[in-house]
């Protein structure tokens, strides 16, 4: 596929039209990370930061998030997900914490955008509860690592 699909023959912006594709299952996961100082990973995984336990809120943020989506990022279709979810695992090696995020439903175009939606706004949610131990943190590799379902079948991130 080379051509851009939101565009109309005059280069205008548009939505798809997915009415006529074939509703399927489908599936989609994203990774993303946040470096930080060892002060402020400490903090979180304390649970010592003013504004509460960052871990818990950057999750329910996420998920919620991916349930907007569409609110967020113009010509996305509004999607009933059946499942999405959040895991955040703190990796002192970066010294930071690591987000996936799924989405999955069973419809006529794809749950990728809730996905990456999903693991941005937690990470970003992470950055505002500790920016006041660390205004340096870094946000970093948010990208799609799988998709299954649809016409153009799965792909995984190798």
């Amino acid at each position: 596929m080379n051509e851009l699909t939101h565009l109309d023959d005059e280069g205008r912006a548009r939505m798809v039209d997915v009415g006529g594709k074939a509703e399927t299952a489908r599936t989609a996961r994203a990774e993303g990370s946040i470096t930080m100082s060892i002060d402020a990973l400490d903090a979180i995984e304390r649970h010592a930061l003013a504004k509460g336990d960052a871990i818990a809120a950057a999750r329910i943020a996420g998920i919620m998030a991916a349930k907007r989506t569409a609110e967020l990022v113009p010509l996305c279709h509004p999607i009933a997900l059946t499942d999405t979810g959040v895991d955040l695992e703190v990796d002192r090696s970066l010294p930071g914490i690591r987000v996936t995020a799924w989405a999955s439903t069973r419809g006529r175009t794809g749950v990728e955008m809730e996905a990456l939606t999903a693991v941005t706004v937690a990470l970003l949610t992470i950055y505002d509860m500790a920016k006041a131990l660390d205004r340096g943190m870094e946000i970093s590799e948010v990208r799609l690592t799988e998709k299954r379902g649809g016409k153009s079948g799965d792909w995984n991130r190798t």
